[in-house]
């Protein structure tokens, strides 16, 4: 599946979620219920995909978890916060790092229009 198309058919499931239930919630409630859209949309991905930290020859499992990974080409970091800092993106562009994908989806639901808390990441 190209990028353009699986990055426009999560938004479009992010979009679905943030119409019915609106901002303020938990971001667990808003991961569920995008995971539950994108099943229904049948598109693959793995909730809370572990992620090791490999440093010279040793794999370190630190507890780092990608929210979702979608497709194996994709990571969608969820977010519920009053504004995006550099620390949320810090943070994906790292996940993306460590694990070799190239796309990555910012989504912060704590927004009164969904498409103003989405931001892209490509490296």
């Amino acid at each position: 599946m190209e990028f353009d198309d699986l990055s426009n058919r999560v938004i479009g499931c992010a979009i679905e979620v943030h119409r019915v239930l609106g901002p303020g919630l938990l971001e667990s409630a808003y991961e569920q219920c995008l995971a539950y859209e994108l099943k229904r949309n049948g598109i693959a991905f793995e909730l809370q995909h572990p992620q090791p930290v490999h440093y010279k020859e040793i794999r370190l499992d630190c507890g780092f978890r990608i929210d979702m990974l979608v497709e194996n080409q994709l990571i969608v970091e969820l977010k519920c916060v009053e504004a995006i800092k550099g620390i949320h993106e810090a943070q994906l562009l790292t996940y993306m790092k460590l694990s070799g994908v190239r796309i990555g989806l910012l989504i912060n639901f704590n927004n009164t229009r969904l498409k103003d808390g989405i931001k892209p990441f490509v490296l």
